[in-house]
């Protein structure tokens, strides 16, 4: 979330205009989606997130087990949590500068299904909700190969694959982008693998055991995905194929492994204070940056930031870098006001 909140103050894009051409500006490249076949670092967010809620998931459901709640009074809450979901996702995306408008591309939209489909099956065995994640892969493959709708029958060519065709039915338009709705199927995985996890640390396993195996079930990932890259089915973050799905899901198994490791086992818990008030309302700050930032509150900051230091001859592009972390710093002491507060907004 905080690598999110400084991508919505434009700082990725002044760094990198800054640095292109140069060994830098390879860096920063990574913090920008590829454009189709290839992962970079910032095609990993989006599957974290939804891999980290399934994970927080797990918690909180054990812990609702654990104080006598019935399936019913979770599901119920499931289900509103998943509604809200929804609803802020598509309000995300509504308000544009022609009008209203109904978009289910917003993260949270896709979240809304993800974490409903983790829930319904959280108590199935180990084995069959990994089968259940495949076979959403699978289901993800058929699609895309095999529906072979006129004009949308090439499953990895941006414009033309059948998650175009089905946002036609959806919303009557398609992403410029290259995105896709129905990318809530395959990533559905992401939730499901993220609750495993949960339930892992949750265990009576030996902490080197649970490190050991978050790092075998990444790599296993990693190696699917690439192979399949370079074998049958390209890895394409924008229509989240099922390569990038492993792989991407391969990524997030071994991040959770290390930092749990690091963290938890080696118990080196200095400095994150910082990380931890922006995650206890990642929520709130989310749709923060999102509907208020990006619509009014960066552009009012920097009309002030960039005014006073244009008065005084700053280097343009070091203003646009300065004005960026000055709209940081600012929505990180609005979540440490709520957090101070004991103020928590929960879905």
């Amino acid at each position: 979330m905080v690598l999110l909140m400084l991508e919505s103050t434009r700082l990725y894009d002044h760094l990198f205009e800054l640095t292109e051409g140069s060994f830098l500006g390879g860096f920063f490249l990574q913090f920008f989606h590829h454009p189709w076949n290839g992962l970079r670092f910032w095609d990993l967010i989006q599957p974290g997130f939804m891999f980290i809620a399934g994970t927080a998931m797990a918690y909180s459901l054990t812990r609702q087990q654990a104080q006598g709640k019935s399936w019913n009074d979770s599901f119920k809450k499931a289900l509103k949590r998943s509604g809200w979901l929804f609803f802020w996702g598509v309000l995300d995306y509504a308000v544009r500068p022609g009008g209203l408008s109904f978009e289910l591309w917003d993260v949270l939209t896709q979240l809304s299904f993800t974490m409903l489909v983790a829930f319904l099956i959280f108590n199935w065995s180990f084995t069959a909700q990994i089968s259940i994640s495949i076979g959403l892969l699978v289901l993800t493959e058929i699609l895309y190969r095999f529906a072979n709708v006129p004009g949308f029958d090439q499953p990895f060519t941006d414009q033309h694959n059948f998650g175009n065709y089905v946002d036609l039915l959806l919303m009557n338009k398609i992403n410029g982008g290259g995105w896709v709705a129905i990318n809530c199927i395959p990533t559905a995985a992401h939730t499901i693998w993220g609750a495993l996890a949960g339930k892992l640390l949750l265990s009576s396993k030996k902490d080197i055991e649970k490190v050991k195996w978050l790092i075998i079930f990444g790599v296993a990932g990693l190696v699917a995905g690439y192979t399949m890259n370079v074998t049958i089915t390209p890895i394409i973050k924008r229509i989240a194929t099922s390569s990038f799905t492993l792989a991407s899901g391969g990524w997030c198994l071994l991040a959770l492994g290390l930092l749990y490791w690091w963290i938890d086992v080696l118990n080196h818990k200095r400095y994150l204070f910082f990380f931890v008030v922006v995650g206890m309302n990642s929520i709130f700050i989310y749709l923060f940056f999102e509907i208020v930032g990006n619509r009014w509150f960066n552009e009012y900051i920097g009309a002030i930031s960039n005014g006073l230091m244009g008065m005084m001859h700053f280097p343009v592009g070091l203003m646009a870098i300065i004005t960026s972390l000055i709209v940081f710093a600012l929505e990180w002491y609005l979540c440490w006001f709520l957090y101070k507060r004991n103020i928590f907004f929960k879905l």
